[in-house]
């Protein structure tokens, strides 16, 4: 494994543990604060492991390590997803309504400029700036964007929480369900458009 690779993979791990921590504080509420560190902790760690032992294994299936990097990055971007959701739920206390619909493009905004930077540089390792990425980009995210805050939206606004589930707890649910949506539409989107093999450079196929 590269340094960089080393890098990047220990910094997701980090930042996997630091970032979910806002999502189980609201979900998990009625554990203990050591529990719920636990968890934030233990999230961190299945994120290294996995990685290294995606790596080991791309010895014998060389697209495992680009596919694992992406699950992890997909996965990054869901916890600062989530992460900036529950935070601004916890100070704001907003749970449903057009302001959730506000804070919830936010989040999602968030970490689309997150999902930019570790695609580009780690996941397909893009090295070259060429006219017109961003924009693609940028154009493959809205639609994200409107499936990811639509998808949460029609769930928290229009049909509301079932089977007895808090309103906070809801909310993530519908959060979940709409990063599912996004993510699928992305994937597509970074792959074959943004990134699409035959326009990068110096990457192993």
């Amino acid at each position: 494994m590269s340094k960089k690779d080393l890098s990047f993979s220990f910094l997701a791990a980090v930042l996997v543990t630091v970032l979910s921590y806002p999502t189980v504080l609201n979900v998990a509420e009625n554990l203990t604060q050591a529990r719920q560190v636990l968890i934030s902790v233990a999230l961190g760690a299945l994120t290294i492991i996995g990685l290294f032992t995606l790596h080991f294994l791309e010895r014998w299936v060389r697209v495992l390590w680009q596919l694992g990097k992406f699950i992890v990055v997909g996965g990054l971007n869901t916890f600062v997803d989530f992460g900036v959701l529950n935070l601004l739920i916890i100070f704001t206390d907003i749970t449903s309504g057009s302001k959730f619909s506000f804070i919830k493009g936010v989040a999602f905004t968030i970490a689309v400029v997150n999902s930019y930077f570790w695609n580009k540089h780690w996941t397909f390792e893009f090295k070259e700036r060429k006219q017109g990425e961003i924009l693609e980009f940028l154009a493959v995210s809205v639609v994200g964007l409107g499936l990811n805050v639509g998808v949460a939206s029609l769930l928290v606004n229009q049909i509301g929480p079932l089977w007895n589930l808090s309103p906070i707890l809801w909310a993530n649910v519908s959060a979940f369900a709409a990063t599912l949506s996004a993510l699928a539409s992305n994937f597509v989107g970074y792959k074959f458009i943004v990134f699409r093999s035959g326009r990068k450079k110096g990457q192993a196929t």
